[in-house]
């Protein structure tokens, strides 16, 4: 029987071997893809994403639990892709233009792949138009992370961007410098102040 509480245990303790090979033996037993990959890596991910809120755990801890994540889903994605197993949605994510810093962009992509999205890795110093053109391609909802004051304003540059191209995508927002009140005040449609947050925002948004 497959053990996905042992899954979620060794995801939250950052051991990817681990969590490969409980994968790898869940599969070889024929649970269900998605019952691994909900009640396995989303369920230890979620434990992690509760603790990084409440200070219990820091960035290295949520690095490795990730990286422990990813090495279930490697395993994972053809088969969700074969048995039809839907992401929750769609999300691209980039640092915006002339900003260079990426580990809170990261941090964002982990969350939510860990909590079943989908997601587009748009890079650091992103354009406008590299936002507009991953919502043509199907993002749901934009992340826009900036480190910077300097660099925030080209968070409304995007924001006014998707407005004139009339796109459906959702802009959520976050970085150190920013908060919701600039959110507010560029017409953003979600702030996050934090990786963990930013799912719950994306889970809102896509809604």
């Amino acid at each position: 029987m497959a053990d996905f509480n042992k899954i979620s245990e060794m995801l939250q303790k950052g051991k990817a071997k681990d969590v490969e090979a409980l994968v790898n033996q869940a599969v070889a037993e024929q649970a269900a893809p998605g019952d691994i990959l909900h009640k396995g890596l989303i369920a230890g991910m979620a434990v992690i994403g509760d603790k990084f809120k409440k200070n219990q755990v820091y960035v290295p801890e949520v690095l490795i639990a990730a990286r422990a994540m990813n090495a279930g889903l490697k395993i994972l994605e053809p088969l969700l892709a074969k048995s039809g197993v839907k992401p929750l949605g769609t999300v691209a994510v980039g640092t915006v233009k002339n900003d260079l810093h990426d580990i809170g962009k990261n941090l964002v992509i982990m969350m939510l792949k860990g909590a079943g999205f989908k997601v587009m890795d748009l890079g650091i110093d992103v354009s406008p138009e590299k936002f507009i053109q991953a919502a043509q391609d199907g993002a749901q909802v934009l992340g826009l992370s900036a480190l910077l004051t300097t660099t925030m304003p080209q968070m409304k540059q995007v924001v006014d961007a998707v407005k004139a191209a009339k796109i459906k995508a959702k802009v959520m927002i976050g970085g150190a410098p920013v908060t919701q009140a600039y959110a507010d005040e560029i017409g953003a449609n979600g702030y996050a102040p934090d990786a963990a947050s930013a799912v719950d925002v994306a889970k809102t948004l896509i809604a």
